[in-house]
């Protein structure tokens, strides 16, 4: 599954620097928002969706919050990401 396959991609990562690796299957990229502060790296993932159904407007609403704190030694200009 979709767990198995990520787990597969940290055990084979070269690169020892990686901090973490989130799952934001589901999210456009511009939904995803990560900021570096405090020692702290903050993942924010908010998707919402609006739909006109027979019996009216349904709403649906997923997010993702993740805080990761910086290993002892790692400057927060040396952190970057990507999607």
């Amino acid at each position: 599954s979709m767990r198995r396959s990520l787990n597969r991609m940290l055990d084979s990562s070269h690169d020892h620097k990686l901090l973490a690796l989130m799952d934001v299957e589901g999210f456009d990229p511009n939904e995803v928002t990560v900021t570096v502060k405090d020692g702290k790296v903050k993942v924010l993932a908010e998707h919402e969706e609006e739909h006109t159904t027979a019996r009216g407007k349904e709403y649906n609403y997923k997010n993702i919050k993740k805080e990761i704190s910086l290993p002892p030694g790692v400057s927060e200009d040396e952190v970057t990401c990507s999607l």
